[in-house]
This record gives structure tokens, C-alpha cells and sequence, in this order.
């Protein structure tokens, strides 16, 4: 699922959740203060190392999904080490808050192959999410970048990919939600997003 419907006023922020908790914190701080809920795709080991991000994320009105283990390229694992990716991940969000979480969204890549979506559909995932919108803020190119990237190519539908370990992603996401309301666009889960 690369987007939702174009005929709704709604988009999705999805996160990488990955990175320093101190970032983590200021994004999803500045998107309730802006009556913004996003997408957290977690990744196994990080939340390994804060267990408690994950039902802060839940807490806040967010949506918390799975990004696999250890954010290997999904698409060149063999099938058992791929299906365990995204198993621990699910096991992992599990412990953590009583559900597997809302959505996948592979790593290492931007669209699932077959093999990938079948793994994740019999962990239990009937949504595997891309995005139409990349924000390259993967590649550190400053928050006016980043900036640029989301607001000059968003539309109704976009699901948007970001991440929460980013320095300028962090000083970025206040001018992305200002911008975002001025085109009159409502920045909500994918679940949101893709439930109507």
C-alpha cells in the first residue's frame, strides 16, 4: 500500500523507529502539540534497547507498526530469515502492548516482493506499507531539504516516510505540519488513512 484514497483532506507521517529517544520524543512532542497523529514503524532492536517508546508512541494517539528485527534488507534474506524478522518484531510488540501492532513496512526497500507480503500476512499483517512521498531524510540533507521534499510533493493520500533519528527530521517536522495545515491537510494514522 503505497497510498491511501485521493478524495480525503488526510495524509500519513510514517517514522522509521529507530535512533536517539531524545529526537524521538521532540517529533512526537511537536505532532501533539499540533493535533497531529503519525506512524511509528518500529524496529525490533530499538525498541529492545526502550521498551518504553513503545507504549509512549501508543500513548500519544499514534500508530505503532513493525519494520522487522534489525533493519536488514528483507529482500535479500532467505524465506526462514526473513519470516523471523518480522516474527520477532511482532513478538517483540506483543510483549510490549498486548498487539503485533498496526502494519508492516519492510526494510531495506520500498515495495514488498510477493514473498515478503506472504511472510508478513502469516505473521498476521494485513497491511504492508510503502509510500509515495520520501522525505530523504535518511541522507541528513538539512531540515529545509526535508522540508521541501514533503510539502512540494504531498497530495490527499500521500503516506509520507520520515525518520525519527534525524536531527533535521526533528527541526523539520514543526514546518512540515505548518505547511501541511496551510494546504488544508490532515496529518493522520495509516490506520486512519486507510480505514475511510
Amino acid at each position: 500500500m503505497r497510498n491511501g484514497p485521493r478524495d480525503r483532506p488526510k495524509v500519513a507521517l510514517t517514522f522509521h523507529g529507530d535512533g536517539p529517544v531524545e529526537l524521538a520524543e521532540r517529533v512526537l512532542s511537536e505532532a501533539e502539540r499540533h493535533g497531529a497523529h503519525l506512524t511509528v514503524l518500529a524496529v525490533g532492536d530499538w525498541l529492545d534497547r526502550h521498551p518504553r517508546m513503545a507504549r509512549r508512541v501508543l500513548a500519544g494517539g499514534h500508530d505503532l507498526g513493525n519494520h522487522t528485527e534489525h533493519d536488514l534488507d528483507i529482500c535479500a534474506l532467505e524465506e526462514r530469515a526473513a519470516h523471523a524478522e518480522i516474527a520477532r518484531c511482532a513478538a517483540r510488540l506483543r510483549r510490549l502492548t498486548g498487539s503485533i501492532g498496526s502494519c508492516f513496512r519492510p526494510s531495506g526497500t520500498r515495495h514488498a516482493t510477493p514473498l515478503v507480503r506472504e511472510l508478513a500476512a502469516r505473521v498476521g499483517y494485513r497491511t504492508c506499507l510503502s509510500y509515495d512521498v520520501d522525505s530523504g531524510d535518511h541522507a541528513d540533507p538539512g531540515p529545509t531539504t526535508v522540508t521541501a521534499n514533503v510539502l512540494d510533493t504531498v497530495r490527499p493520500g500521500s503516506i509520507v516516510r520520515l525518520h525519527l533519528g534525524r536531527p533535521g527530521t526533528a527541526e523539520a517536522i514543526p514546518h512540515i505540519l505548518t505547511g501541511l495545515t496551510r494546504r488544508r491537510l490532515h496529518p493522520v494514522t495509516v490506520t486512519d488513512l486507510l480505514g475511510g
